[in-house]
């Protein structure tokens, strides 16, 4: 069981007010879960940088009328199989698509993922959303 401790922080008036503003602003009930929050954020993102292990998601749109692009992501979605854990493709309308591709493992590996997908030509937007898995963090 992890042990609470209780440390000062100084810091600057109009710092800490527009600290307040925005946790205020997302709900938090208290600057102690907000600090929390912000320290768990900065270690998962050292998590991105080393050998860890990452859980995310690569977002994708694009027109699905394009040439070759359905085929093109799918072809690299296979060459990464041990990476992506799940897709889930929605029809957004007659020409665009959204896919999620739910992703685990090696950051570099995520990161070369996405990077391939992003960079066909029909992808009209992509981006990587990574996170931990939650073992790591408490």
């Amino acid at each position: 069981m992890s042990q609470l401790v209780r440390f000062g922080v100084s810091i600057d008036k109009d710092l800490l007010d527009r600290f307040d503003h925005l946790i205020q602003e997302r709900n938090y009930t208290n600057r102690s879960e907000a600090f929390r929050d912000l320290i768990r954020q900065e270690l998962i993102k050292r998590q991105w940088e080393g050998e860890g292990e990452i859980a995310g998601a690569i977002i994708l749109i694009y027109d699905h009328h394009k040439r070759e692009v359905m085929n093109k992501l799918t072809d690299i979605q296979h060459d990464y199989q041990t990476v992506i854990i799940s897709t889930q493709h929605i029809h957004l309308d007659h020409h665009n698509c959204l896919e999620i591709i739910a992703v685990r493992g090696k950051p570099k590996e995520a990161q070369a993922l996405a990077h391939s997908l992003i960079s066909i030509k029909g992808v009209k937007h992509g981006a990587l959303s990574m996170s931990s898995t939650g073992k790591e963090i408490h």
